[in-house]
């Protein structure tokens, strides 16, 4: 009884920290990629002109873009990894509480 309570408090603090890690990964697509989009495309639409208007789309699609979808995969796998490990104990909990009441049954049987 006390391990199932462990287990579904534990549980629990893992389904907040992939909540957490799901709303850093909007943070960083809705506060960094998105508005780099939007001043990349406004200097395209002649916003800004010359060399340093080039250097800068060139920087920041070559630079800046790609580190953020870098960051964005890494979050991203790391909660499907997060969630992959959980699975893996709950399939292990479960096949060890199996083999304890098939145990048991087999105990019980014999006394």
């Amino acid at each position: 009884m006390i391990k199932e309570a462990l287990i579904r408090f534990a549980r629990k603090v893992v389904e907040n920290v992939l909540s957490q890690l799901m709303q850093q990964l909007n943070v960083v697509q809705e506060q960094a990629f998105s508005p780099m989009q939007m001043m990349v495309k406004m200097v395209m639409d002649g916003v800004w002109v010359g060399r340093g208007a080039d250097a800068f789309v060139d920087e920041v699609q070559s630079i800046m873009m790609p580190g953020v979808g870098r960051i964005g995969d890494t979050m991203s796998t790391f909660g499907k990894n997060i969630q992959n490990a959980v699975n893996v104990i709950d399939e292990a909990d479960e096949q060890v509480s199996n083999a304890v009441n098939g145990l048991a049954d087999m105990f019980g049987s014999i006394y």
